[in-house]
């Protein structure tokens, strides 16, 4: 276990190095051979040729490339100084850039905004998993009943409705029309009762899109697992049918349900867009969305950065809870 960990960490490690190469190439070189005046877009279309060239000679865009990248790892581990223009402006570690737009680094704005997200993301996970997973087990045992088609049928339905739409049905139905929510959001540390008010439409809402989507991979894998031949015999020694499901059945079922969710979760992490939008959360999600509607670009940086983090962590743990759930896997 302990060697099939350490390879997991290094090839986590090799993959960080991929994604900010990548990042940096997404933000900084392409634009460059598309002919875009990257400086330009870290300050505005406004901004006068002085604070342009301020930036440029900031940001070391006249730089070789490979001293740019440099830099930018270095900021991302052990913070940057952005000197020019007679000024001098220190970014600490971790560095995920500086908006000289808002004039402050991005890493308070993420680390200010990211309790928000998570709080949403798990949440509705928590929800997503234990109603998805039981409805598909359920349909998969009654194939063919009514439980199963009426299952399916919202299912389908949470699949197609769009979030924005559930989203502000939820919203004029409890919170406008019967007023037994208040949506307004809250923070832990201010009122439990009052975060807890302003965060259950949004988990019920964005866990009613996933769960169908895990009730439908859910019922597919059960019912192919049920038909292998471990499974018939199980039965024939005499194994109770909890035992077949939950100790045998379930095992086998919970390997594409981990690869859904950390995909899922490390995406939502990165920010949930739609459903902080449609609520006024203050998460990442409106953050990022904020900055499209400014053009502050060292923040959507930095979003994608952590996003692309976010995903990588996920599937890092989702790698070793393969390693606990089916022993096999350390030998690959």
């Amino acid at each position: 276990m302990l060697a099939y960990l350490i390879r997991r960490l290094f090839a986590a490690a090799a993959m960080l190095v991929v994604i900010i190469l990548a990042v940096f190439c997404i933000f900084f070189l392409i634009p460059k051979w598309a002919g875009v005046d990257i400086a330009l877009s870290f300050v505005g279309k406004q901004a006068d040729p002085a604070a342009v060239e301020g930036v440029r000679e900031k940001l070391g865009l006249g730089d070789p490339i490979y001293l740019q990248v440099w830099d930018f790892f270095k900021g991302i581990f052990a913070g940057r100084t952005y000197s020019g223009g007679g000024d001098v402006i220190h970014c600490s570690a971790p560095c995920f850039g500086y908006s000289f737009r808002s004039e402050q680094a991005i890493w308070p704005v993420l680390t200010d905004r990211f309790p928000v997200t998570l709080q949403l993301a798990i949440g509705a996970a928590v929800l997503w998993l234990v109603f998805g997973i039981a409805a598909g087990v359920l349909s998969a045992l009654k194939r063919g009943s009514l439980w199963d088609r009426g299952a399916m049928v919202v299912a389908l339905a949470g699949v197609s409705l769009p979030i924005y739409f559930t989203g502000l049905l939820s919203l004029a139905i409890f919170a406008f029309g019967l007023h037994w929510i208040d949506a307004k959001y809250v923070p832990i540390s201010e009122s439990f009762t009052g975060w807890l008010d302003g965060m259950i439409l949004p988990w019920i809402t964005l866990a009613f899109l996933y769960a169908a989507m895990y009730a439908r991979i859910t019922r597919a894998t059960m019912l192919e697992v049920l038909g292998e031949d471990y499974i018939r015999t199980a039965r024939a020694k005499g194994l109770g049918e909890p035992a077949v499901i939950g100790k045998h059945a379930m095992r086998s079922t919970m390997t594409p349900i981990l690869t859904m969710l950390g995909m899922d979760l490390g995406a939502l992490i990165g920010g949930a867009i739609l459903t902080e939008s449609t609520f006024n959360l203050p998460g990442l999600g409106r953050a990022v969305l904020d900055a499209i509607r400014n053009v502050d670009l060292p923040i959507i940086l930095g979003v994608v950065l952590i996003t692309s983090l976010a995903v990588l962590i996920a599937n890092l743990v989702v790698d070793v809870l393969y390693a606990v759930i089916d022993p096999r896997v350390r030998l690959s």
